[in-house]
């Protein structure tokens, strides 16, 4: 049986990440991982296993580790067959460095907001978070080798989140959730800038550093 508060937690996990998340297809899941974690519940959306012994009630700081960012397969190679500016090595090394930045903005400013304090070591009350964003898809990246040239598209594209927490102390995994976001298409061609991908990339991130935020509000009430 999962505690009280460690079931609503991650439920609470689940029904947040999944806030505005496309539906997408999943291959039929093991009721318990090769790590002993028990799925919690197929929202058809996001995917969350959890160790139904684990309690967040006791973790009131947060370690949280740098992002990894990884991009879709073959990005690189599918950009440079349409897109007018080839995307070069160090473009996605600019990406990949600013979705990790904004991550950790988007983040800190949540769990600060939520009066949670950031450790950067292992202790009893420390909840070790893993992020990692992978299958990365800009759409119309703002590479521009020209000021009179400019990129359009209806979507900045999609991400997927693999989040993963831990005991900080033990190194005992307590869950781990996966979620794709992929932000609308409008209906109509926008200018692709730094400024706007970097402003719906924000606006994809958000609901996850706030579910996280919720998880652990409702498992310290007052």
């Amino acid at each position: 049986m999962y505690s009280s508060k460690i079931l609503f937690a991650i439920i609470t996990l689940v029904l947040g990440i999944t806030t505005s998340s496309p539906a997408w297809a999943k291959k039929d899941l093991p009721a318990v991982n090769d790590e002993g974690l028990e799925l919690v519940k197929d929202y058809g959306l996001a995917t969350v296993y959890a160790d139904p012994s684990a309690d967040l009630s006791i973790y009131k700081r947060v370690w949280l580790q740098d992002v990894t960012v990884t991009f879709k397969k073959n990005w690189q190679r599918e950009q440079n067959r349409s897109y007018p500016f080839k995307v070069q090595t160090r473009d996605m090394e600019r990406i990949q460095k600013d979705i990790a930045k904004l991550f950790r903005e988007v983040f800190t400013k949540e769990l600060l907001d939520g009066g949670y304090e950031l450790a950067e070591a292992a202790g009893d009350d420390v909840l070790n978070v893993k992020p990692a964003i992978v299958d990365l898809d800009v759409i119309a990246p703002d590479i521009q080798r020209s000021t009179n040239s400019y990129s359009y598209s209806e979507s900045a594209g999609e991400m997927t989140l693999e989040l993963e927490l831990y005991d900080s102390v033990t190194g005992d995994k307590i869950a781990m959730a996966t979620d794709r976001k992929r932000d609308y298409r409008k209906g109509y061609l926008e200018r692709r800038t730094r400024v706007n991908n970097r402003g719906d990339a924000r606006r994809m991130m958000s609901p996850w550093a706030k579910a996280l935020r919720t998880a652990l509000d409702e498992a310290n009430p007052g």
